[in-house]
């Protein structure tokens, strides 16, 4: 199993990478990643939080050592962390069970046409 240093690693290849093959995208990208985690209505922490949730539900290893690491640095603790990990449970598993409903709407639509 690889290791989430390892995976942190491995944002930093491909990211290197990308700057080689397709500078003005990659940086382009960039930019814009740093520009929003770097505004003012939330703090570092905050946002690092929202993002390890939005990690956990995009289900991206990488994006979790990523966020984790800067969440740290932030001064997040391990409490704070894995709160965060459990609210992306919670949206996940809400969200899916809400996409019953166009589901069902499908499902009735149709029938009625056989």
């Amino acid at each position: 199993m690889t290791s989430m240093k390892e995976r942190w690693k491995e944002v930093a290849q491909v990211t290197r990478r990308l700057k080689e093959e397709c500078p003005r995208e990659t940086e382009s990208f960039l930019n814009f990643m740093k520009e929003a985690e770097n505004g003012d209505a939330l703090p570092k922490k905050q946002r690092e939080l929202i993002n390890i949730a939005l990690a956990i539900a995009t289900q991206c290893e990488w994006c979790i050592a990523f966020h984790v690491r800067n969440a740290v640095r932030a001064g997040a603790n391990r409490g704070e962390i894995i709160a965060a990990g459990i609210q992306a449970i919670v949206m996940r598993g809400g969200p899916a069970f809400m996409w019953m409903t166009p589901l069902f709407d499908a499902v009735d639509e149709f029938a009625q046409e056989e």
